[in-house]
């Protein structure tokens, strides 16, 4: 008689957890979903600081999708720190249209050396990173014409670093150009991973001085690139202190059609050195850096 209560009981708690669940808006789904994807991924998602944003978010009751929105930010700052975000879809639209107008050039300067844009860019087909990319590897000169090369970052806010790291290829090491430090493991980044998530085929090393000029505006994915030559033996950075966003963010899709942007790890340098939320300062820093790396180069 008492088992068969205790099952009836238990028949009856969990009809009623299923009733309760199914009682949940799309707004509190929304804010569950996300903090799921927060404790599996997010780089500062454990600690007494999360779990109490964590069981306020899930303890409250958004109305509106706006407000579902504004308790989804303050604990994905949490468990991601301030490099993650919401991308809504409206803003995923803007965002699309800017970076259909942005292109890499090349320049050439006096001497042999060669001056390479990079902006920031967020194309997510293969034809839009391969575009990127080749703006810049089908207007590169034979060896032997180059002098040096300045590789220009300022401005660049980031977005995809596949292309632009693939479009400077030539002028890496073929080792781990770069790491991802998350909470459970590191993650190593070579050349040819680059390549293939471009769908490009590699090129032949260019061995020359390279310089990276930076400002307090580059980030994220430009502070990756950047990072790909720290520690080599004739690279140099001259310019401001970047933007200090150096960290690896993962698109998370949601069911409004937004993306949870979450930091999932921390940029590590060939030296050893790991950087996140910290500008990462310059060599030489310089308010004409054009011309402090010109003249590096010229002297060498």
């Amino acid at each position: 008689m008492k088992r068969s209560l205790y099952l009836s009981f238990f028949t009856l708690a969990a009809l009623a957890s299923l009733m309760l669940a199914g009682c949940q808006s799309p707004e509190q789904k929304y804010v569950k979903k996300a903090v799921k994807l927060m404790d599996k991924h997010g780089l500062f998602a454990e600690g007494p600081a999360w779990e109490q944003t964590r069981a306020a978010a899930l303890e409250a009751r958004p109305g509106t999708k706006e407000e579902a929105y504004e308790i989804t930010r303050t604990a994905i700052k949490v468990a991601g720190g301030k490099h993650s975000f919401i991308w809504t879809e409206e803003r995923q639209q803007e965002l699309s249209a800017e970076d259909m107008a942005t292109e890499p050039s090349v320049t050439t300067l006096d001497d042999g050396i060669l001056l390479i844009v990079l902006p920031h860019f967020s194309g997510q087909s293969a034809e839009e990173n391969q575009r990127y990319a080749k703006a810049v590897l089908d207007a590169l000169p034979e060896a032997d014409a180059l002098k040096g090369v300045v590789i220009d970052l300022r401005g660049n806010t980031g977005g995809n670093m596949y292309p632009m790291i693939a479009a400077i290829h030539r002028f890496l090491p073929d080792d781990n150009i770069l790491r991802f430090k998350t909470r459970k493991f590191t993650m190593h980044v070579t050349k040819e991973m680059v390549l293939r998530n471009v769908g490009l085929a590699a090129r032949p090393a260019l061995d020359c001085p390279v310089a990276l000029l930076t400002d307090d505006k580059t980030a994220s994915s430009g502070e990756a690139t950047l990072l790909c030559f720290r520690g080599l033996e004739k690279a140099r950075t001259f310019g401001a202190p970047t933007a200090g966003y150096a960290s690896a963010n993962a698109p998370y899709p949601m069911p409004d059609g937004s993306q949870l942007i979450l930091t999932t790890g921390c940029d590590m340098a060939r030296t050893g050195e790991i950087f996140c939320d910290d500008p990462i300062a310059p060599d030489v820093t310089t308010d004409q850096p054009l011309e402090e790396a010109t003249k590096w180069m010229r002297n060498l």
